[in-house]
């Protein structure tokens, strides 16, 4: 059996770290606030039904919760451009009952590999499953998982996006979390071809339990954040072993974000909990809008703090900057920690709002 070589040794892995430090500032520097609104998909919508049958963790996809679970259509690319589609499908499931919350992924693939064994290491230099999951969807404290083809397990928590001075706690394990792969093919064998490969979760409601203060477990009707991600590094085999291309990683999303950044978890997609036999409600399109237009107005800011190192004091400033303008509803409000953002719901003085601040975190409320 033969694998990768030396390309996945410490010095390419720091090699890696630079070059990706490199792409991600040329990237920021380069995307203006037009180009992020103009990339925003509308959010995928998803159920999870309350299983009375819990599924054996074993990585395969044929327990009773999952054959009768709603399973998601296949994943597109990050950006949600067509002409980028995915060429392997994969497609994820959830489930949940009184004890934790169950997530099952299938994934196409010819050739199965994996080469990290450590946890907590940087999962996605392999092929890669990752769930990120954001209890309330105020885009602070939020957890995210990531597995590749040998189980190895990268858990994190941030306290806020990496955007916003936040740092991936990955001191943090996940208590209770358990996970299983299942294979279909062989692993680290670039001589035949493989079919595909299935990962589960089970994750303990306690894990979520210091991030909201929402009702842990959701009650049914119950709405999260959440998206799901694969990671595939299109591998050439030279020499009997596989090879990493220099052009780097392939990232598809249940939820496209628009952009090449998954921590941005205002563009996630959402999960809405159920009892058996429950209709889904309709999303709420009006609240979704609300929290886009805020959130259009803190992406605003920010590019106009970068050029004049002070924020804006109302939108009409903001606009002379794009190309098109923002909601003229919203109002910007400057703060001794920055700004807050505040879009009304209704015309009445204590009418319900969406507030944003510069650190991200959005907030529905009632205003004073």
């Amino acid at each position: 059996m033969e694998g990768f070589g030396k390309q996945d040794s410490v010095l390419n892995s720091r090699k890696f770290f630079v070059i990706l430090a490199l792409l991600l500032y040329c990237t920021a520097a380069q995307q203006s606030p037009d180009e992020w609104f103009l990339r925003w998909p509308p959010p995928t919508t998803a159920v999870a039904y309350r299983t009375a049958q819990p599924p054996v963790i074993d990585g395969r996809t044929d327990d009773p919760v999952w054959t009768s679970a709603k399973w998601s259509e296949p994943f597109v690319d990050i950006t949600g451009e067509r002409s980028r589609a995915p060429w392997y499908a994969t497609r994820m499931g959830m489930a949940w009952d009184d004890s934790a919350l169950y997530i099952a992924a299938m994934m196409e693939e010819p050739h199965v590999w994996a080469t990290l064994r450590q946890r907590d290491t940087v999962i996605f230099q392999n092929n890669d499953f990752e769930v990120f999951i954001d209890p309330d969807g105020d885009n602070h404290q939020y957890v995210e998982f990531e597995v590749n083809a040998l189980n190895t397990v990268w858990d994190l928590k941030l306290e806020q996006p990496y955007r916003d001075g936040g740092r991936g706690n990955t001191k943090w394990n996940a208590e209770g979390l358990r996970t299983a792969v299942h294979i279909r093919g062989t692993m680290n064998e670039p001589a035949d071809i493989d079919t595909s490969w299935s990962v589960e979760f089970a994750i303990p409601w306690k894990v979520f339990e210091d991030l909201t203060a929402a009702h842990v477990p959701p009650l049914p009707g119950n709405v999260w954040r959440v998206n799901f991600a694969r990671v595939e590094w299109p591998v050439e085999i030279v020499g009997g072993s596989y090879r990493k291309p220099a052009k780097g990683e392939e990232n598809w999303t249940w939820s496209p974000q628009g952009i090449v950044n998954m921590h941005q978890p205002e563009r996630w997609g959402t999960v809405e909990f159920l009892e058996e036999g429950m209709t889904p409600e309709h999303p709420d399109v009006a609240m979704e809008n609300a929290r886009r237009a805020v959130m259009e107005v803190y992406h605003a800011q920010k590019q106009f703090f970068r050029m004049h190192r002070r924020w804006a004091y109302d939108t009409q400033e903001l606009n002379a900057a794009l190309s098109r303008p923002l909601n003229a509803f919203v109002r910007i409000e400057i703060t001794e920690e920055g700004f807050v953002a505040i879009l009304p719901l209704g015309s009445e003085p204590e009418s319900d709002a969406v507030i944003v601040r510069q650190d991200s975190k959005i907030s529905p409320s009632q205003l004073p």
